[in-house]
């Protein structure tokens, strides 16, 4: 059998297998994502964005609970930061999904930053892909939890939930980061803390549009209402598009990137940093050499 054809049959060792593929870049993960592809489109993507502290992790081990006490198939994508030796993730595989690792119906993985704003790492869409081909009918993608970068979730994710919690000013912090921007769903987790009211009434001021479903994770209070409500969003019709239209200028740069050596990027960069060259004078040589190369 194939690695697309393992992937497929949802063995974990080829998912996990074409999953390092994928984070590598190496050539041969675009030939495995083509042949995937067309079975794809199936799976609920949700993403699970909010600040550090908000309890996204616990919230995420326990939807990956009940979605599993329903009978569906669950992806974890949780994006770590990045090492800065190492370039991997510093949390790792992480300890509060544990409950799950004997659990044939759950793939876990964590993912680098590596240096990446926005919350996500660069190979995240298509690792949700090739879950979704694996046959998962959820995958859920955790953010790194950085705040003000916290926006680039939307551009995956079917429906995204902003998780907050009471005392941390999260409100008037959502709203100056534009976390308010990218919500489908907002969750207080952490529902029983003091300020919890305070909070809901100002989001609802802030974002009266926006649902607002109230947790306590780490004991399974209002998870079920998140979970249903979750199922039950129906994203605009033009969003997919939209989505694919940062995703496809996404690939386009990562192509183009490619055709500079990057013997040929250093090199340049010491010109620049000795002040013999300006970057913008060195992007224009970097452009046209690519124009000749492809005869544009």
């Amino acid at each position: 059998m194939t690695l697309a054809e393992r992937v497929r049959g949802g063995e974990i060792g080829a998912l996990a297998r074409a999953a390092t593929l994928i984070e590598n870049r190496k050539p041969e993960a675009a030939a495995l994502l083509r042949e995937l592809w067309p079975h794809t489109g199936r799976a609920l993507a949700v993403g699970i964005t909010g600040p550090p502290g908000a309890g996204k992790s616990t919230l995420v081990s326990e939807l990956t609970a009940q979605w599993r006490a329903r009978g569906k198939r669950v992806a974890v994508i949780a994006v770590d930061p990045s090492s800065p030796f190492s370039g991997g993730a510093v949390l790792g595989d992480r300890i509060r999904m544990m409950r799950h690792a004997e659990d044939g119906g759950v793939f876990m993985r964590s993912m680098a930053t590596r240096g990446r704003l926005g919350g996500l790492a660069p190979a995240t869409f298509d690792l949700a892909l090739l879950c979704d081909a694996a046959a998962f009918d959820v995958v859920m993608v955790e953010t790194v939890g950085v705040g003000q970068a916290e926006v680039d979730i939307a551009r995956l994710a079917g429906v995204t939930v902003v998780v907050l919690v009471p005392g941390m000013g999260d409100g008037i912090q959502a709203s100056k980061a534009g976390i308010l921007e990218v919500a489908d769903l907002f969750c207080i987790n952490k529902n029983d803390r003091p300020g919890a009211d305070d909070l809901a009434r100002e989001l609802h001021a802030e974002a009266p549009e926006v649902p607002l479903l109230r947790t306590t994770a780490s004991e399974g209070l209002g998870v079920g209402e998140l979970l249903e409500a979750v199922e039950a969003w129906t994203p605009r019709q033009d969003r997919a598009a939209r989505q694919w239209t940062g995703r496809l200028r996404e690939l386009l740069m990562e192509r183009l990137a490619t055709r500079i050596p990057d013997v040929a990027l250093e090199k340049a960069a010491e010109r620049v940093a000795r002040r013999e060259a300006d970057p913008y004078s060195v992007v224009e040589e970097f452009d046209r050499k690519i124009r000749m190369e492809t005869g544009g």
